[in-house]
């Protein structure tokens, strides 16, 4: 037999209780002047009708709102739960956000087909946070603008209208291959991240980096090149342990042009290039020295790697707050950019060359 009885409203709630409906609503949102006793009468009202309160797809509609904030990751989601710095931006955007009372709704951009870039082109968000070294970063904010959804980047270049949230790239990746230069090291090599929406990897060329859309992945190049011009290497295709050790299998293959440092542009690349070089019996730091990015710990490393320390929480946090400040603020009036600082942490796998 079917259940015909109606739902009870908040109006019988009210009703029960002996207040207005508005007293009943600011009993259950906690936002207005109600005495705590009045509240209790209220919950104990709603318990004994079995009301679990206003419905928020409503509250949604009156204020306009989805309560969402989209997050959108430049990989599958798996790929990008298994990268700290990704976990920590993700902890740093949730305390950000915290004053909207909104949840967080992670999309993908790979570029792939099958229908990821529908997600930002349709998903019901508020708002939106592109995180992390794209090469697509410029396709998904043109389909947020379409939209017209406010968002804020963190990494690389989104234009003028959209607040960025970035790290000293160039200038923290020049401090490492300062370091390398002052060890005495002139023969090094790079592991960069992807560099076009393709992620191609392969041998750094110049055609690579010249239709670079990655800004990440092209201002690290810069800085380390500022300090080895002729430095080439190989692209990988993505930040992952995998990869970097694919791309340090090419690097240290030939015993007879083999570089005495690796400078890569994340800390899973330079996992995965000490692996290689453990698998060719190449010692590091003695006969290799390896610099990486990001200040994360890397499970199953058993160096403490020299690397540039990212704020990665810190990012996170400010871009949080920077789309609190876009909803709440007034139209037209985008939040501030941001630029955090990294520094460098000498560990135990850079040395001197061997003579």
């Amino acid at each position: 037999m079917t259940d015909t009885a109606a739902r009870p409203t908040l109006a019988d709630v009210a009703a029960k209780a002996g207040v207005s409906a508005s007293t009943a609503s600011l009993a259950f949102s906690g936002s207005g002047p109600v005495s705590d006793a009045t509240k209790e009468r209220v919950l104990a009202a709603a318990a004994e009708l079995g009301y679990a309160g206003p419905d928020p797809r409503a509250r949604s509609l009156r204020r306009g709102r989805s309560g969402i904030v989209g997050v959108v990751l430049e990989e599958r989601v798996r790929a990008a739960f298994l990268d700290p710095v990704k976990i920590q931006m993700l902890d740093g955007i949730t305390e950000g956000i915290a004053p909207l009372g909104a949840g967080l709704l992670l999309l993908t951009d790979t570029g792939e087909a099958g229908g990821n870039a529908v997600g930002i082109e349709s998903a019901p968000v508020d708002a939106v946070v592109l995180v992390g070294c794209s090469p697509r970063l410029e396709h998904s904010v043109d389909a947020l603008r379409r939209r017209g959804i406010p968002a804020v980047a963190i990494e690389g270049d989104p234009g003028e209208d959209v607040p960025q949230i970035s790290i000293d790239n160039r200038e923290a990746t020049r401090r490492g291959a300062e370091h390398l230069r002052q060890l005495g090291h002139t023969d090094v090599a790079l592991v960069t991240l992807p560099f076009d929406a393709a992620r191609t990897r392969g041998p750094l060329t110049a055609a690579l980096v010249d239709s670079s859309t990655a800004d990440t992945a092209t201002e690290r190049l810069i800085g380390a090149r500022e300090v080895f011009p002729d430095a080439t290497g190989r692209v990988a295709g993505a930040s992952s342990i995998e990869e970097g050790l694919e791309a340090g299998r090419a690097l240290l293959a030939d015993p007879s042009h083999r570089p005495t440092a690796i400078l890569a542009q994340s800390d899973l690349l330079a996992a995965g290039v000490i692996w290689a070089a453990e698998e060719l019996g190449i010692a590091v730091p003695a006969e290799l020295s390896v610099v990486g990015f990001d200040g994360i710990r890397v499970d199953g490393l058993q160096h403490d790697l020299t690397t540039l320390v990212q704020p990665s929480v810190a990012k996170g946090r400010a871009a949080g707050e920077a789309i609190v400040r876009l909803l709440d603020g007034e139209p037209g009036q985008p939040a501030e950019s941001v630029q955090f600082t990294s520094t460098l942490h000498v560990g135990s796998t850079t040395a001197p060359p061997r003579a």
